[in-house]
C-alpha cells in the first residue's frame, strides 16, 4: 500500500455546505478563516469539505448566484494555512444518502445520472486548477448493496470526466454499503495510479452512536464505555435494531476482544484489496458521538489511530463542528488537546 502524503490526518467540515441550512447567515458564519487556522494549529494536513448540489445549483440545474463563493473561500484559506482539501459531493440531485425515498432511483434513471455528470463537469472545470491541493470525491456513501454494477459504471464515467481536465489529480472512490471497507474489493480496478480507495468507520456502532436519536431502537439514555467486554458489546448490539448492521455483529470476524484488534480485523479485507492494487487507502469518516464518555472516546481514537498508522491509512474525522460529533465545542474541550494527537 502506498503512502497518502498530504491526506494523512484531517477533519470533516460537515454541516456547512452540506446537511445545513442554506441561508446566508449560516453560510457566512458556520466556518470561517479562524476555523481553518485552528484546524491547522492541531497539526492536521487537510480538511474534507462535503458539499450538497443545492448550494451551487438551482433545481433546474442552473447555477446559483454566489454558490461557489464559499468553496472558493475555503480553498483560499486552506492555501494560506497550508492544508489540502477533499472536495466531496455529499448529495447530488436525485440521490440523498440519508433519505430512504431517494436511495435507488439515481442508479437506474439516466436523466439523474446525466445531471450528476453535469455537476462534475462544472466542478472540475472550475477546480482542476486546484488539483495540487485537492482530492475529488465523486459521491458520498452509496447505501444500497444491490447497486454494485450500477455504481461501478456511474463512478467510472465520472472518473473519465474528472480525468479530462485533471489527469493526475487524486480521486477518492468508495463502494456500496455506506462506503463499507468490505466493498473496496468490488470496485473496478482502474489502470490509474491516483485512485484512492475510501471507506467509513463508526464501529462499534453501539459505542459511537450511543443515545443517537436517529438509530432505530436506541434508548435516549443509553451509555456504554470503551473498551469493554466483547460479549457484553455483542449482547447490547443485538438489543438495538439499528446497531445490528454493523461489522461487529459479523461472526466471520472471529473477534474475542474490543480494542485495536477489532479495527485491524475489520480493515484487513480492504487492506488486502488495496495492497493487491498497490493503491492508496483512506477513511473519509470516523468518529464518536458527543454523548459518549470522554475517557472511552479518547481510548477509541487511540485504538483506531494505531491501526491507521500501522497500515499508512489516510483519514478525516467526523466532524469539526456540531452534527452530533463536533470536536470543536464544550463537550470535547477537556480532552481536545490530547485527542487531536490521535486523529
Amino acid at each position: 500500500m502506498r503512502n497518502l502524503d498530504g491526506f494523512k490526518k484531517g477533519v470533516n467540515l460537515g454541516g456547512w455546505l452540506s446537511q445545513g441550512p442554506l441561508d446566508k447567515e449560516h453560510l457566512d458564519t458556520f466556518i470561517t478563516e479562524k476555523d481553518i487556522a485552528r484546524i491547522a494549529s492541531w497539526g492536521l494536513d487537510h480538511v474534507r469539505l462535503p458539499i450538497d448540489y443545492d448550494n451551487f445549483e438551482n433545481e433546474d440545474g442552473s447555477d446559483k448566484e454566489g454558490g461557489y463563493a464559499y468553496i472558493d473561500s475555503c480553498i483560499e484559506w486552506c492555501r494560506k494555512y497550508k492544508l489540502n482539501m477533499v472536495l466531496d459531493l455529499h448529495k447530488t440531485y436525485g440521490y440523498i444518502f440519508d433519505d430512504e425515498a431517494h436511495l435507488l432511483e439515481f442508479f437506474h434513471e439516466k436523466p439523474l445520472q446525466e445531471r450528476f455528470y453535469g455537476i462534475w463537469r462544472k466542478l472540475i472545470d472550475r477546480y482542476a486548477k486546484d488539483a495540487d491541493i485537492m482530492m475529488f470525491e465523486p459521491l458520498n456513501e452509496v447505501v444500497s448493496p444491490t447497486v454494485v454494477n450500477e455504481w461501478n459504471e456511474i463512478s467510472s464515467k465520472c472518473i473519465e470526466i474528472i480525468r479530462a481536465k485533471a489527469p493526475t489529480a487524486k480521486i477518492l472512490l468508495g463502494g456500496v454499503g455506506y462506503n463499507a471497507v468490505t466493498s473496496i474489493k468490488l470496485l473496478p480496478h482502474h489502470n490509474d495510479e491516483n485512485i484512492v480507495y475510501n471507506f467509513h468507520c463508526y464501529e462499534p456502532m453501539v459505542f459511537t452512536h450511543q443515545s443517537a436519536y436517529w438509530v432505530t431502537g436506541m434508548p435516549s439514555d443509553f451509555h456504554i464505555e470503551y473498551p469493554g467486554d466483547f460479549n457484553d458489546y455483542m449482547e447490547k448490539s443485538r438489543q438495538i435494531e439499528g446497531c445490528m448492521h454493523g461489522a461487529i455483529t459479523e461472526s466471520s470476524l472471529g473477534l474475542n476482544s474490543i480494542g485495536p484488534d477489532l479495527f485491524e480485523k475489520m480493515f484487513l479485507d480492504g487492506i488486502k484489496a488495496v495492497e493487491e492494487r498497490d493503491g492508496f487507502m483512506y477513511c473519509g469518516e470516523y468518529g464518536v458521538i458527543d454523548q459518549a464518555p470522554l475517557d472511552g472516546t479518547l481510548n477509541w481514537y487511540k485504538d483506531i489511530h494505531s491501526v491507521f498508522e500501522k497500515y499508512g491509512i489516510g483519514r478525516a474525522a467526523w466532524n469539526y463542528k456540531e452534527k452530533d460529533y463536533g470536536l470543536e465545542g464544550e463537550h470535547y474541550a477537556p480532552i481536545i488537546d490530547e485527542l487531536v494527537k490521535y486523529m
